[in-house]
């Protein structure tokens, strides 16, 4: 008999919930990840470090309360690292906390050290002294998640010139920052160090940052980091970086040169799989690292399985949760249904974007009818008392049946605002339900109402002139 029924490598947002939820079916289950890393790069360098940050930004400069009291009010004239980090290691510190007792009422048996495949169901564990453990298992799930990648024309040092996991061990807040890459991580981060004052410009070799969110949200985002002074280098291309005394210079093939204190580079990133001897399992990984699986998770050796950033697209903490999930119940032979198609997108800039559904572009292209209802933080009450004038919430309605097609939110609370949306449209409800119902006053979540009053008024406009 082997050692466990099921064997998760990695305890991220996937490898975790695989392992609580085959331990909650009653399965023998043990997840392996180094001591210092236990919740993955979620926990110690990635998601919940840099919303930590963004709340101690947005606290210490007082950012969000500007337009009440001036735009030279902050809580703290001279923010430090420290400052910043304090907050964040508390909460990791919480967070690692809080896994561990998950973990061990829940009887999942943590092996400390990386692993490796010996055969398809022989995983060696070296822990961080040398010694390795061979541990078997009837089915096992990777979950080791990613690593920023990093171009071989760029010379890191860590200090200087940096990726986004370094960011957290900056020694302190400076005068000025490349980031190379409008995606996600980069703009994310661009907009925090904007708020601290940092005089930040952002390259990217495409024509336009975020491309996959709607173009208006978009536009208001970016109206907003030149507010902070952010510039902007679309079309165009890192050709160097040139470490100079106190800082580097960024060259870019069209010959400018951008001089700052630090360059930090999002260019995406790589699956973690290198360590694994994939081959000794059956399995290989493409060239960004990634592991291919079939709807349920399992790879081309069947009691295999992986979940998370590992196998590409959405590369989402929340979706990785409900894979590792799904894989655990299919290994352990009771399958769920499928992840439901419409998975919310949260973007936590200064100030925050969600959205759920399709875009304008989407539906424009596929020549899909819609009607545009829109609700302006500055309308509402609770948007007055916030200090929250630009925010803005946008619903894509078909004319024909009323169902909602896309919902798209941009300010304060937009990452919990977007799930009302989600709810209605996962549930077929129509703008109706939005028009009917009663929001409790003064919310931001007042908006849906006011959005879909403007839709439906302009959709009886267009029913009155063609009857």
């Amino acid at each position: 008999m082997n050692d466990f029924d099921l064997l998760v490598l990695g305890s991220g947002p996937g490898g975790r919930r695989a392992a609580i939820a085959a331990a909650k079916l009653g399965r023998r289950v043990a997840i392996a990840d180094r001591r210092e890393m236990i919740g993955g790069v979620c926990v110690n360098t990635g998601t919940i470090p840099s919303k930590t940050l963004r709340e101690a930004v947005l606290y210490l400069t007082g950012l969000n309360q500007r337009e009440l009291y001036g735009q030279s009010y902050r809580v703290d004239d001279d923010i430090t690292v420290a400052d910043l980090s304090m907050r964040t290691r508390h909460v990791i510190g919480r967070e690692i906390d809080v896994l561990r007792s998950q973990l061990a009422r829940n009887r999942v048996t943590v092996l400390s050290g990386t692993g490796r495949f010996l055969d398809p169901r022989t995983v060696g564990i070296t822990a961080d002294e040398g010694r390795e453990q061979k541990v078997t298992a009837d089915r096992i799930v990777i979950a080791t998640g990613t690593r920023p990648a990093r171009p071989d024309t760029v010379e890191f040092d860590d200090r200087t010139v940096i990726d986004s996991d370094g960011i957290i061990d900056l020694h302190r807040v400076p005068d000025s920052m490349v980031v190379v890459g409008a995606g996600v991580i980069g703009i994310e981060y661009a907009s925090m160090f904007a708020a601290l004052g940092t005089k930040v410009t952002v390259v990217e070799r495409r024509e336009r940052m975020l491309d996959f969110c709607d173009l208006e949200i978009v536009e208001a985002l970016k109206y907003h980091l030149r507010d902070l002074a952010v510039t902007f280098r679309f079309r165009e291309t890192v050709a160097s970086v040139e470490r100079v005394e106190h800082g580097a210079i960024t060259v870019l093939e069209s010959g400018k040169r951008i001089p700052a204190d630090t360059v930090m580079y999002s260019a995406g990133r790589h699956g973690m799989t290198d360590g694994l001897n994939l081959d000794a399992a059956g399995l290989t990984a493409d060239h960004r690292g990634r592991i291919a699986v079939d709807g349920n998770y399992a790879t081309d050796v069947p009691h295999i399985y992986a979940v998370g950033d590992v196998i590409g697209f959405p590369s989402l903490a929340a979706t990785s949760m409900e894979q590792g999930r799904i894989a655990a119940h299919h290994a352990c032979g009771e399958p769920l249904a499928q992840m439901h198609e419409l998975q919310p997108i949260g973007i936590y800039t200064i100030p925050e974007i969600s959205f759920v559904g399709r875009t304008e572009d989407d539906l424009t292209e596929a020549k899909v009818p819609f009607e545009v209802g829109i609700s302006r933080y500055r309308e509402l009450a609770r948007g007055q008392i916030t200090g929250d004038s630009y925010g803005m919430l946008k619903l894509l309605v078909s004319p024909e049946d009323r169902r909602l097609l896309g919902v798209h939110v941009f300010g304060t609370g937009a990452t919990e605002l977007v799930h009302i949306g989600q709810t209605v449209m996962g549930c077929g409800g129509t703008v109706d339900y939005l028009v009917n119902a009663v929001f409790n006053y003064p919310t931001l979540a007042e908006s849906y109402k006011v959005a879909a009053l403007d839709a439906m008024n302009k959709m009886r406009h267009i029913a009155r002139l063609t009857s």
